[in-house]
């Protein structure tokens, strides 16, 4: 995914959006409902009710980058459901946008030893 690197900060909204929000309304959302400054360099991550649509949102620095993903199967992992916001590692952002459970990765089982 082209975007912010590693170490950023990541902040899931939970609950559900109305995936027909904009770039000002999701900063708005993270302004009012997640207590953050959109333009604070965060990622800010929306998924909606159907939980096959997620938008990411991002201040670069000289204005806002909006990602947006709809899986063709299945649905992005997403805690139950209320307000706030849950914080998320790189790395578990890079996950979810996959469609991988960031809750539980399933790494497999180990290889077996031959010899």
């Amino acid at each position: 995914m082209i975007g912010p690197g590693t170490g950023v900060r990541v902040y899931l909204a939970c609950g559900v959006t109305d995936m027909r929000k904009g770039i000002e309304g999701l900063a708005a959302l993270a302004r009012d409902v997640l207590r953050q400054n959109p333009t604070c360099g965060a990622v800010f991550a929306f998924r909606g009710r159907r939980g096959d649509r997620l938008k990411l949102l991002y201040w670069d620095g000289q204005g806002f980058c909006l990602y947006y993903k709809i899986l063709e199967r299945g649905r992005f992992p997403w805690p139950g459901s209320g307000e706030g916001a849950m914080r998320l590692t790189s790395a578990q952002l890079a996950m979810l946008w996959e469609g991988i459970d960031w809750r539980r990765p399933d790494w497999g089982a180990p290889p077996a030893r031959v010899g």
